[in-house]
């Protein structure tokens, strides 16, 4: 199947909003998603964006049921590792059930690697639900290794009234 993928573009993001609500049902944490498409437009595309984007068009003869040709995307932002550097984190790589197994994942995540390499970024991460054994398979047979089981590294995570917390513990400015 032909397909291309593209830099997203503001006027993608309905569709990308809808494939990350799809993604949260596949992994069973629909309740999770709170952002609005127009939260994703203005975080994406402002004047210092917050993340990139990559989405995968296919033709219109080609397109799902539903009469969609934006059938996945990559959604990723740079961080940096006081060991190594410049370094990416891919957020999410997804792509539409009924178009998976035509290498479409394999084209997004290929390039997410071609844009870091790109600004000189040496790794990129992504976190995996440990349950998804098809996904760690996919990115195990692409070279990556499993933190967790190799080196002990845990993720850990701040939010809600823990954020609100921390945040309110910081030391006033003099």
């Amino acid at each position: 199947m032909n397909y291309k993928i593209r830099a997203a573009t503001k006027e993608d993001c309905k569709d990308i909003s809808r494939m990350i609500t799809e993604l949260a049902v596949h992994d069973k944490m629909s309740d999770q998603v709170k952002l609005s498409y127009e939260e994703l437009e203005y975080d994406g595309f402002c004047q210092n964006p917050f993340f990139e984007c990559l989405v995968a068009e296919v033709s219109e003869e080609h397109k799902s049921k539903e009469g969609f040709t934006t059938v996945g995307y990559a959604l990723y932002f740079y961080t940096y590792s006081t060991w190594k550097g410049r370094s990416l984190y891919l957020e999410d790589l997804y792509v539409m059930p009924e178009f998976r197994g035509n290498g479409i994942g394999s084209g997004l995540l290929s390039k997410v690697a071609e844009v870091g390499k790109k600004k000189k970024c040496v790794r990129l991460q992504l976190s995996v639900l440990n349950w998804n054994t098809p996904a760690r398979d996919f990115y195990a047979a692409k070279g990556a290794q499993d933190l967790t089981v190799n080196e002990g590294w845990h993720s850990v995570r701040f939010d809600g009234q823990n954020l609100d917390n921390l945040a309110n513990e910081a030391p006033k400015d003099v």
